[in-house]
């Protein structure tokens, strides 16, 4: 993605190529980091976006993605908020796992997951994995047995959550865990 630039404010402007994006200062050192693994559909993605700049979160996108950017449904989804997300769309996996941080504890969402995701103990700076909305995260990256392996509880009627219901529901327990440790809340 572009080089963000500091610009005397409170806020680092992207030029990137869908749109020139204000992003705050505070969404460079990210509460946590949100991934999603070659998403597919725009409006969730949109939403995730969203929560990502309520929570002054960053958003990773892992490639190939079902749609455009640009795409008008990922716009009327992140409405007049996604100029602040702090985003960066990477390639692949293997390019995903050369940017982030050292040593960043990583955490895979799956509803195969045995694992559920209230037990685990979150830290500021986590990095939260969704997968693809038709296929979840392939055997490659997610072991279900894995403790990193996280799911979300739910009744064997429903074959699963929308991903960005599940990815809003962690994300917050994310940051309520954080708050609870240090004292503070993400507002700025």
């Amino acid at each position: 993605m572009n080089e963000q630039i500091d610009n005397g404010n409170d806020f680092v402007a992207d030029d990137g190529p869908v749109i020139q994006r204000k992003i705050p200062k505070q969404a460079l050192d990210p509460s946590v980091h949100v991934v999603l693994y070659q998403p597919e559909i725009p409006p969730n993605t949109g939403n995730i976006g969203r929560t990502c700049v309520a929570l002054a979160a960053k958003l990773w996108i892992v490639q190939p993605m079902g749609f455009d950017l640009s795409d008008a449904q990922i716009r009327r989804a992140g409405l007049d908020y996604w100029q602040y997300l702090n985003l960066q769309v990477v390639d692949d996996w293997s390019d995903l796992m050369r940017q982030l941080p050292p040593n960043a504890r990583m955490f895979f969402l799956s509803k195969h997951a045995v694992r559920e995701f209230w037990d685990a103990d979150f830290q500021p700076g986590d990095v939260l994995v969704f997968g693809k909305e038709s296929a979840g995260l392939p055997p490659e990256i997610l072991d279900p047995q894995d403790p990193r392996s996280l799911r979300l509880p739910m009744q064997p009627e429903v074959r699963s959550l929308n991903l960005s219901t599940t990815a809003g529901i962690v994300m917050y327990e994310h940051a309520r865990q954080c708050k609870a440790r240090t004292g503070r809340s993400n507002q700025g």
